[in-house]
């Protein structure tokens, strides 16, 4: 855990030690940027199973397990058992799903949430369906429990797809569509859920109403103005302050689905031969399917984004593509040879960078063979421009399975038919999944601080000062469960909450370091590649004692060990 995966664990750590369940904190500082219900369950999974990685990541694992199977059910009534089965399928071994599940974000639980929403709302609406008001209220339900995992965007991932469908189908004005959604009951149980934590919070941390639309260093304007202006309002015109994060260029952002659907993006040709007419219940949910993935694709276009933001729209892709694959048909088959052909070449592609390496020494960890570039890192997967034709030296039985995965996927995609196909793609992705997750075990060293925190652990008691953002090292306060100073910290996450009337005084600046390195008392200063520059010119050579080296990030201490 590193980054993103240890903030949010840290958070609910400290929900779980401190009884605080309203405001987050990092550090002691104040984090209103987010919805909690992400926190508090990983907080009750803490309870249950004790503070570990592993506990962390159940949430998260869980949601991934619930999405595949709530695909499959939506498609089994929407279409025909197969075609649900197959669903099911694709968005439980695309490509997106595996990456975006490797990072502690609530997105896969928004995914989910919102995959039922439609379904309810489906099924509210259907006229055959026999307890509309249920599937109203689970419409309803899902939406607050969306809010309260990612904030204003679980509705706008909703609210904007419905409309367009019932725009579509000539049923937005029809008064029989709106009485069976039980607006006003419905409203009530979206409060129940997502009010009281936004109310609570905003009592918490004043002034109430603030609506300005600047955003700047060293202005504090509340909870209620950060969490709804400044992450809402201001993050969607790239307004925000700071600006922490980065923006996937527009056709990126759209093209890219080729690869997170990706084996089964190549049956999106298949698609556009389905009957979208809404004369009965299949023709309805594909229609519904493309207002659902169109509306968000085209929200995102006049917003920043990031390569997961898409991710709600994977249910309705796997439906589309389930229902396109249960057809059989020659566009399916062309899709099954067309993989064949891109299998072969991923396969053929390993073989080189196997044949490439071989011989290639690989001592220590995965990082000294590989390149930093910071620039890229407010990507999601930045990191991956890190790699360099040294570091698949690290990687080679991890490339090995991979290139077993897709040879087997060659052969059966021009083996095998129907049914069996789609099983042994299944299999393949399997494979190659195992295979990624093998590398991530090899690129810890790398993104995590694990081994640091491990040390550190073992070193005598002293004052932790982290060099830089709190961000770089978030491991290292998971795994120690200490506190710490950041030296030169005061930037991006934590930058607005430092400004709260009673946040703690944790940040440092030269001066006061020096002196704190300089005392009697023992300190530890943790700093990656690009701190180490500032520390060194900061200090005297000979008053740095080094702990711990571990993927690019040194561990020191003003003292030498104790004998």
């Amino acid at each position: 855990m590193d980054d993103v995966d240890a903030v949010q664990a840290q958070i609910a750590r400290n929900m779980l030690d401190s009884g605080d369940w309203v405001i987050a904190h990092l550090d002691g500082v104040p984090y209103v940027e987010k919805s909690p219900l992400i926190y508090w369950l990983m907080a009750n999974s803490f309870r249950m199973f004790g503070v570990h990685d592993w506990s962390a990541r159940i949430p998260v694992a869980l949601a991934a397990v619930l999405l595949a199977w709530l695909v499959y059910r939506y498609g089994r009534w929407a279409f025909e058992e197969r075609a649900g089965y197959y669903a099911g399928l694709v968005i439980a071994t695309c490509v997106g799903l595996f990456l975006f599940t490797r990072i502690q974000i609530p997105d896969v639980m928004l995914t989910l949430t919102t995959c039922l929403a439609y379904w309810a709302f489906q099924r509210a609406t259907d006229l055959e369906e026999a307890h509309p008001r249920r599937w109203a209220a689970v419409l309803a339900a899902s939406l607050g429990v969306g809010v309260m995992l990612k904030g204003l965007i679980a509705l706008v991932v909703t609210a904007g797809g419905i409309p367009a469908y019932l725009l579509l189908t000539r049923q937005l004005l029809s008064r029989e569509v709106w009485k069976r959604l039980h607006l006003l009951s419905g409203a009530g149980i979206f409060l129940v859920i997502a009010a009281p934590w936004h109310v609570l919070a905003t009592l918490r941390m004043p002034p109430f109403l603030n609506f300005t639309m600047h955003s700047g260093p060293g202005e504090y304007h509340g909870f209620f103005w950060f969490y709804f202006m400044n992450e809402h309002v201001l993050r969607f015109l790239n307004l925000r302050y700071p600006r922490d994060y980065n923006t996937v260029p527009r056709p990126a952002f759209w093209g890219l689905h080729l690869l997170w659907l990706f084996p089964w993006s190549v049956y999106f040709p298949a698609v556009a031969r389905l009957g979208f007419s809404p004369v009965d219940r299949a023709g309805k949910t594909r229609l519904l399917a493309l207002c659902w993935a169109g509306f968000l694709l085209v929200f995102f276009t006049f917003s920043t984004t990031q390569e997961y933001y898409s991710m709600p729209i994977y249910p309705a892709l796997a439906l589309l593509l389930g229902s396109a694959m249960a057809t059989g048909d020659l566009w399916t088959r062309w899709g099954t040879r067309v993989l064949g052909v891109i299998t072969g070449l991923c396969a053929l592609c390993i073989g080189i960078l196997l044949y490439l390496v071989h011989g290639t020494p690989a001592p220590g960890d995965i990082s000294q063979a590989l390149q930093q570039h910071p620039e890229a890192y407010t990507l999601s997967l930045g990191h991956m421009g890190d790699l360099t034709i040294q570091s698949f030296a690290y990687l080679r039985t991890q490339l090995l399975l991979a290139g077993l995965a897709f040879l087997v996927g060659t052969i059966a995609c021009w083996v095998l038919r129907g049914q069996r196909v789609y099983i042994a793609i299944g299999l393949m992705m399997v494979l190659f999944i195992h295979a990624a997750r093998l590398a991530l075990v090899v690129f810890d060293p790398y993104l995590s601080s694990r081994p640091l925190a491990e040390a550190l652990l073992r070193a005598p008691s002293g004052t932790l000062v982290i060099n830089g953002e709190y961000y770089a090292f978030s491991s290292v306060f998971f795994y120690t469960g200490r506190t710490a100073l950041l030296w030169n910290g005061r930037i991006n996450n934590l930058e607005y909450g430092s400004y709260a009337p009673g946040s703690p005084s944790v940040f440092i600046d030269d001066r006061q370091f020096q002196s704190l390195w300089n005392s009697k008392e023992r300190c530890f200063v943790l700093s990656d590649g690009g701190g180490m520059k500032h520390l060194l010119d900061s200090l005297d050579r000979r008053a740095l004692f080094l702990v711990k080296e571990s993927g690019g990030k040194t561990l020191y201490s003003n003292l030498p060990a104790s004998p």
